[in-house]
């Protein structure tokens, strides 16, 4: 699993800039650029890094691997070619960012936070650890389901040049190629208020992306650990997905409020009952999925999961149905044009609801 949906903390950023706050105060714009501007500060030209002696030999190799992914991406994929990814920065830390996610206590809807420029996602950004916590408290202090994620990248949208981080510089090579994918597909195309659009459209170029890098010559031996990777993924989920919705059916019936409270832990021990089983047949034992059901799972938990790719086969169909990939993205860039629920069904998506 990936740490899920790129923190657009840009909009923060972008906020502060033309000078509207909105419903946030000034410190929290202030984090928001002083973060960016930190991550610039720290950022180096690839070549640099490389001819630096105090360079390990490793971050090395990983430099070089990730410029050639980058330099792929443009060639084969049609992204963006710009100075995004040919620079890194050590921010000597484990994330980037920290999101909070935030549910009322019988809802899995996620509340929207609303940008300049990025528009509304279904979180938080804080590029300090202890701030995101500090912002979770005082909203489980008003009795909201909250939840913390750490995210090892986010993106700009192609305004300023994004670097390569040690947050994910170590990831497999097929983790990092879906990741440097993921973010330049953000670049080419995004839409204002449409989060299921511009995840789904991402998350498909990247599966493109990942399919079309292990077709390349010596690469076949990467194929059998994504594929087992992939598969988890999915399992997971999958599962995640169906209690949040047999979540949602519950908060939507006629019982009174402690009956669905008493629902809610239910389902909830029964998520982590039915993921122990999976773990331990269907997975042979693999745990790497363990810290995650270790946390306090709740509402905003499992809101942060992949909330907004299910509309992803619907851009694969769209892209495997194009005669070239710059043809594909011509024609979701007119689709991205269109009213968010006329494109959707030029996408043969059911109408949208504000239900998640």
């Amino acid at each position: 699993m990936r740490s899920l949906l790129p923190a657009l903390l840009f909009g923060a950023t972008a906020g502060l800039m033309s000078g509207c706050t909105g419903s946030f105060s000034p410190g929290y714009y202030w984090q928001a650029a002083n973060g960016q501007f930190e991550l610039w500060r720290r950022a180096r030209p690839l070549d640099e890094v490389a001819a630096d002696p105090q360079t390990e030999a490793v971050l090395r190799d990983r430099l070089t691997l990730a410029r050639e992914i980058r330099d792929w991406a443009s060639h084969e994929l049609a992204l963006p070619d710009n100075g995004s990814y040919r620079y890194y920065a050590d921010l000597q830390r484990r994330f980037v960012v920290w999101n909070v996610f935030a549910t009322e206590p019988l809802s899995v809807k996620p509340r929207q936070s609303c940008f300049p420029v990025a528009g509304c996602v279904s979180y938080r950004g804080f590029f300090a650890e202890a701030d995101a916590r500090a912002h979770a408290d005082a909203l489980a202090s008003e009795g909201l389901d909250v939840h913390v994620s750490g995210v090892p990248a986010y993106s700009t949208l192609g305004w300023f040049d994004d670097p390569l981080l040690n947050t994910f510089i170590h990831y497999p090579e097929t983790e990092l190629v879906r990741l440097i994918v993921h973010e330049l597909a953000h670049q080419l195309l995004y839409v204002r208020d449409d989060t299921e659009f511009n995840e789904s459209f991402a998350s498909a170029v990247e599966e493109e992306g990942v399919r079309r890098w292990l077709a390349r010559p010596g690469k076949a031996a990467l194929r059998p650990a994504f594929d087992r990777a992939q598969a988890m993924r999915q399992d997971f989920a999958e599962l995640v997905t169906r209690y949040r919705g047999a979540l949602g059916d519950l908060y939507a019936g006629d019982q009174d409020d402690e009956a669905k409270r008493r629902g809610k832990a239910d389902l909830l021990a029964a998520l982590g009952r039915e993921y122990i089983l999976v773990r331990d047949s269907r997975w042979a034992g693999f745990r790497g999925y363990d810290r995650w059901f270790a946390q306090d799972i709740n509402n905003a938990t499992l809101a942060s999961v992949g909330l907004y790719t299910a509309a992803r086969p619907a851009f694969t169909r769209l892209i495997d149905s194009s005669p070239d990939l710059p043809a594909a993205w011509a024609t979701l860039r007119a689709l991205a044009a269109l009213p968010k629920d006329e494109r959707r069904a030029r996408l043969n998506l059911p109408p949208h609801t504000d239900t998640p």
